[in-house]
Formats: C-alpha cells, sequence, structure tokens
C-alpha cells in the first residue's frame, strides 16, 4: 500500500482532532457513587463498624476492616482518591458474617466511607478519617 501525501495530511487531520476532543468519561465522584448504590434512599447510622487505622505512615497499603451484620452488600469509598469506588462485598445467604477486610490505597488524607445495604432494603453508613503521612496515589 503506498502512503500518499493526502492520506498522511487526513491522517495528521484525524490525529489532531482525535485528541483535540474532550474526554468523555470522568471519574464518579462520592455523591455519585453513593447515589448509585442506594439508588437515592435515605442512608441511617449504627449497625456497621468500620475500623481504619487513624494515621497510615504509606497511603498504598491502609488496612481496613468492615463489618455489618445482616448486611447483604458492603461498599467502600475513599472520598480524596481520584476515583472513589474502592470494593463492594457481596454477601450469600450461607455467608457465615457479613464483614470483610482488605489493603486500600490512598493518594492522602481523607474520609473511608462504608455504606452497607441491609437485607431489609435498608442502608446505614460509618466513616473514619485517615490521615496518610505518605499518599499512595502518585501523591
Amino acid at each position: 500500500m503506498q502512503l500518499t501525501r493526502r492520506d498522511a495530511l487526513m491522517l495528521g487531520v484525524g490525529a489532531v482532532a482525535l485528541t483535540a476532543l474532550p474526554m468523555p468519561a470522568r471519574a464518579a465522584s462520592t455523591e455519585e457513587a453513593i447515589a448509585a448504590f442506594t439508588g437515592g434512599a435515605e442512608v441511617g447510622s449504627g449497625g456497621i463498624t468500620l475500623t481504619a487505622p487513624e494515621i497510615a505512615e504509606n497511603g498504598n497499603t491502609v488496612p481496613i476492616e468492615v463489618s455489618a451484620p445482616g448486611a447483604a452488600s458492603i461498599m467502600l469509598l475513599a472520598a480524596g482518591n481520584p476515583n472513589p469506588d474502592v470494593g463492594t462485598f457481596n454477601f450469600g445467604p450461607l455467608a457465615a458474617s457479613q464483614a470483610a477486610s482488605t489493603r486500600i490505597r490512598l493518594a492522602g488524607t481523607q474520609d473511608v466511607i462504608a455504606i452497607a445495604k441491609m437485607q431489609d432494603g435498608s442502608f446505614v453508613q460509618a466513616s473514619a478519617e485517615v490521615k496518610v503521612t505518605i499518599g499512595g496515589c502518585g501523591g
């Protein structure tokens, strides 16, 4: 295949046009993620326990534990991260307990939020502020 000057010019114009277009997707905010998980329902408090360190020396591996007896699913959010969604844990009817523990990456000092969807369809929330001395998301 021969690449003519006209073809090269059209490829160049196409590349410039592609880079000038705005990015169609952006990271969802914390409020949008909560609204998507709850369907806009009222979120209460109590019935969920979130355990996070008060100070994390390194934001790359911050241990988090969450427990909500009677929950169908639990969503974790890191409000200050570029993408706040950390993960969602779903529990079936044969789950021995409705608890999870993981290590997450935090960009800096921020709130970690846990929202549980209970078996009756209600939602409860807990949050904890974690002070990060060295950010884990390029901070």
